[in-house]
């Protein structure tokens, strides 16, 4: 009978946990998007927003430069533009370009950086390549395009930014330094 009242409170202490547990996953949704928007990180969010609502400063221009990295892969990436001036407001489309110079198939993540870094909360992507892992064959060339808007109120100041993008190869030995950079955006 002792084992039996033992089981018994086990069981409710795993089912009481499993309760909380599960509780606590759908409290992290919300938590989860308040970090997005304040860091910028994965702003599809405002996607909607951007369509329905473009407010475009035709008064001042904005230079962005464009700049691409790859750490520890056998891949070469690079914008096919390295500068683009845009309107504040007005509605962008960039192309980039990898290539894997490997015999084997490598899956990697690109890691956007911003400068300066209050870009972040005044860019919004639509569409990048930094949103999945890519998985590119042994020699194959592929052209990616981003598709963004800067907010017309990044402060007046404000002239000259840069993008850039870091591909990390996905895999065990990469992670932690995939990470690392991706604290820094």
């Amino acid at each position: 009978m002792n084992v039996v009242n033992a089981n018994s409170v086990v069981m409710k202490k795993l089912l009481v946990f499993t309760v909380v547990m599960f509780v606590f996953g759908f409290a992290l949704v919300p938590f989860y998007e308040k970090i997005c928007e304040v860091t910028g990180l994965n702003n599809l969010l405002q996607a909607d927003t951007l369509v329905e609502n473009p407010q475009v400063d035709t008064a001042r221009w904005v230079t962005i430069e464009l700049d691409a990295n790859v750490r520890g892969l056998p891949w070469q990436f690079k914008p096919l533009q390295r500068s683009v001036s845009v309107h504040p407001g007005e509605m962008v489309q960039v192309m980039y370009e990898i290539s894997n110079n490997s015999n084997r198939e490598i899956n990697g993540q690109a890691i956007p950086s911003y400068s300066p870094q209050l870009l972040a909360k005044h860019l919004k992507k639509l569409e990048c390549f930094c949103f999945s892992k890519q998985v590119l064959k042994p020699n194959e060339v592929r052209q990616m395009p981003v598709q963004f808007m800067i907010e017309s109120n990044l402060p007046a100041d404000i002239n000259t930014v840069t993008i850039s993008y870091t591909f990390f190869e996905l895999g065990t030995n990469n992670a932690a330094a995939m990470r690392d950079s991706g604290n820094r955006s």
